[in-house]
């Protein structure tokens, strides 16, 4: 596991599997956070692979397996996300073979939506 994705697990406050194709997790951010560092000084905005990498993470506590982000197939971007917003990923596998999973995530905050990602993914370990 990469640097920046340790961080953002630690950043994890909740993961609740609805059935074994969906699944939700909590996020909150703080300032210090080294995704903010760099990116808008003045009015520091989550990055968007920091959400990619957030859906990562939920995924390898989920399935308890590494993975291995293979393509982004979409990542739409609708509202900036600032210090301290708690952000809710909703992830629900819809196509799982033997090579690859993909994953659609909605990412929520304050009731608004802030992200739809479609990722295609491995799982091994």
């Amino acid at each position: 596991m990469n640097i920046i994705m340790q961080e953002i697990k630690q950043y994890l406050s909740d993961i609740t599997e609805k059935d074994s194709n969906n699944v939700s997790a909590r996020f909150l951010f703080p300032e210090e956070f080294t995704g903010f560092q760099g990116h808008f000084p003045e009015n520091p905005v989550l990055p968007g692979f920091c959400k990619i990498q957030a859906v990562l993470v939920i995924l390898q506590k989920w399935r308890k397996k590494n993975v291995k982000l293979k393509e982004i197939v979409l990542a739409k971007f609708f509202a900036p996300v600032s210090c301290g917003e708690e952000l809710i990923f909703e992830c629900t596998e819809t196509k799982r073979d033997n090579e690859e999973s993909r994953i659609r995530a909605y990412v929520t905050s304050k009731g608004e939506k802030v992200a739809t990602l479609d990722l295609k993914i491995t799982f091994n370990g």
